[in-house]
């Protein structure tokens, strides 16, 4: 095969790759100028491209998958492994076995990005965040949702455990953090911002799972309670996956970085992020006027009116295209 036929060869498998990437709910739409086809080629060889393509995104061993593509199991296990070291794929060990499946490409292959991504990645992802990730923003149900600030919620009120973030760590058996990809991204491009970079957290059921890892520094339960404390003095937004279930992570976002909330920010997508079931009130006996609540607020949704700090709350929106939000173990659409 000469190199002209070999290069549409090679386009064919990551527009396929695209497609079946967007089949996942939380979407990976298609633009004009094909960026997504090249941050594919950028992460992705052609031979990964094709093998990821018979992934299921329900879990798999290498032998299920083997029996399915007729490869050799140990070989294609090799090559799972690897891919799964560089964030192209989700591996999950559990009952004597490692099982492999495709994962969306927000939240999710991304993500994972975080010691491989450079400029040359980061301008891609940038220039695919104005031309299509809105696309994602507007799908229904959002795929992230905030937790409140637990110190601001009143002691009468019931709070579920999967609305709090310290219960959500209180639950776990081991807890780490790492650095922010969105902020990193906008680094490279020369746009950072000045909040906290090591603030990403994510946690397991299972202890020792982030003992020697490469880009997750392990935590005991008190320091990453410290790490959450860090985050609210900053005035991030504590976000996690819009699911009940296999919650394992909390995003500590920005509105000048993070692309989800930049969404919200930047485009007035507010079907991007599901609300927490808390709102905003003010104790008008407490507050002075000092003003300090509007530093934290990134989204202007405070304001201080005759000496007093006024909750005036977000626009809502029409609801965008439906379309469920995928989570571990869940099949598409």
């Amino acid at each position: 095969m000469d190199e002209h036929s070999k290069g549409k060869q090679d386009d064919i498998v990551y527009k396929r790759l695209a497609r079946r990437l967007d089949t996942i709910p939380n979407a990976f739409p298609a633009t004009e100028s094909g960026v997504e086809l090249k941050m594919l080629a950028k992460l992705f060889t052609p031979e990964e491209a094709a093998l990821a393509l018979q992934l299921k995104v329900t879990p798999e061993s290498a032998e299920q998958i083997a029996q399915r593509t007729g490869d050799d199991a140990q070989a294609l296990e090799a090559a799972l492994d690897g891919m799964a070291e560089r964030g192209l794929i989700r591996a999950k060990r559990g009952q004597g076995m490692v099982t492999y499946g495709l994962m969306p490409f927000v939240v999710g292959i991304y993500e994972l990005q975080l010691a491989h991504m450079d400029e040359e990645f980061a301008r891609l992802f940038e220039a695919y965040y104005k031309e299509a990730f809105h696309e994602v923003l507007d799908l229904r149900p959002p795929i992230q949702r905030v937790i409140p600030v637990e110190q601001n919620v009143p002691v009468d009120i019931e709070v579920m455990p999967y609305e709090r973030a310290s219960e959500l760590l209180g639950q776990a058996q081991s807890w780490g953090v790492m650095d922010c990809i969105c902020r990193k991204q906008k680094k490279l491009i020369g746009e950072a911002c000045e909040h906290p970079v090591d603030v990403c957290m994510i946690f397991s059921r299972r202890p020792g799972t982030f003992d020697e890892r490469e880009v997750i520094r392990a935590l005991t339960k008190e320091e990453a309670l410290g790490v959450l404390r860090r985050a609210e003095e900053a005035g991030l937004v504590h976000t996690v996956g819009n699911n009940q279930r296999e919650v394992f992570y909390v995003c500590n976002c920005c509105t000048c970085s993070c692309a989800i909330l930049r969404g919200v920010a930047e485009y007035g997508l507010m079907s991007a992020v599901a609300p927490s079931a808390f709102r905003s009130s003010v104790d008008e006996d407490l507050c002075t006027g000092c003003e300090l609540c509007l530093d934290c607020c990134q989204f202007g949704a405070l304001s201080v009116v005759n000496g007093a700090a006024s909750a005036v709350g977000c626009a809502s929106r029409p609801v965008g295209t439906t379309r469920s939000v995928w989570h571990p173990g869940q099949p598409t659409r």
